[in-house]
């Protein structure tokens, strides 16, 4: 087992704080919540009952895994399964242990921004699947898609779990998949997962849960600022607020500034002002149907080859080609 490990570029992060702070609105990623912190508060939303998109995706892969499995196998050359977001891995491992038990020929390669994640899922395979050939990475989804062009020796299979999709909008949905079906050769297999349109109170619920994980979660954004760039963000003058608007399907996270201020970031040598009631928008969670799963995989190029659901019909996992 292989495990390469880039280290992160601060730069990036201290670029777009800078932007998203001196922006109106202000706003800022959500793809920062992500340190060793946040990996653990996530793995505790993934836990709570009202979210039910880590449950669902289990049960599409867990009850489909011989169907999802052999249409992933190449018998020929074998295959290089690719995950964007590998996170903890919990769903991915039904199918590794699928596919390292029925003689496929693969490598797994789980790439994530987070490199606590990346760490851990790699340990944690080398014990639990110790012949699994494994080769991690930590790096950005656009700035890895260059790289993916790359695998074109044998069939590839990319896989984008946790409906990761549904923090672009639209059009850097589209953006993304074009840059997916860019790096795809024709026998290559997109596997991804779409939150569905459900009942708005379900989704609510789903990210904005009382106990307040979910705003530890929002607010670590803050946490991260004050210790990464010595920022002295009071979070506790800040409150985690939640919206879903049916029409579009877009549930939007705010950090919502509860009294005037002024922040100080040092090593932005950047101060910047709140108006009371000011927000910072953190995240957009878009919910899907078929009609726009097809129209954005369309305007990238790609076609739906099938897609597997869960009892409930909350959540979808389609599976994609070059058209």
């Amino acid at each position: 087992m292989t495990t390469k490990i880039k280290p992160q570029q601060n730069t990036t992060f201290k670029r777009e704080v800078t932007e998203g702070l001196t922006n109106f609105p202000k706003r800022l990623s959500s793809k920062y919540f992500y340190d060793k912190k946040g990996d653990k508060i996530f793995l505790d939303i993934m836990a709570m009952p009202s979210y039910y998109l880590t449950g669902c995706e289990f049960e599409i892969i867990s009850n489909n895994i011989f169907t999802i499995g052999e249409l992933f196998r190449d018998s020929k050359n074998g295959l290089d399964l690719i995950e964007l977001g590998a996170g903890d891995g919990k769903k991915t491992k039904v199918l590794l242990k699928y596919m390292a038990e029925n003689n496929f020929n693969f490598t797994y390669k789980p790439i994530d921004i987070s490199e606590n994640a990346v760490e851990l899922l790699s340990n944690n395979l080398a014990h639990e699947m110790p012949t699994l050939t494994v080769d991690a990475e930590v790096g950005e989804y656009f700035e890895v898609l260059e790289r993916l062009k790359g695998f074109n020796k044998r069939k590839k299979v990319i896989m984008v779990l946790g409906s990761n999709i549904g923090n672009l909008p639209h059009p850097k949905a589209i953006e993304f998949l074009t840059k997916l079906k860019d790096a795809m050769l024709p026998e290559d297999l997109l596997f991804m997962g779409f939150d569905q349109k459900k009942n708005p109170q379900t989704i609510l619920d789903a990210y904005n849960d009382e106990t307040g994980i979910t705003e530890a979660f929002n607010k670590n954004i803050l946490t991260r600022i004050n210790r990464e760039l010595g920022g002295n963000f009071e979070i506790d003058n800040f409150k985690h607020w939640e919206v879903y608007d049916p029409e579009t399907g877009t549930a939007k996270s705010f950090l919502v500034a509860i009294k005037a201020m002024k922040v100080t970031i040092e090593q932005l040598q950047l101060t910047v002002n709140f108006e009371q009631w000011e927000t910072i928008h953190t995240e957009i969670s878009q919910k899907y149907d078929d009609k726009t799963v097809s129209w954005i995989a369309e305007e990238a190029g790609l076609e739906i080859e099938t897609y597997y659901t869960d009892d409930k019909e909350y959540y979808k996992n389609y599976v994609f080609r070059k058209a």
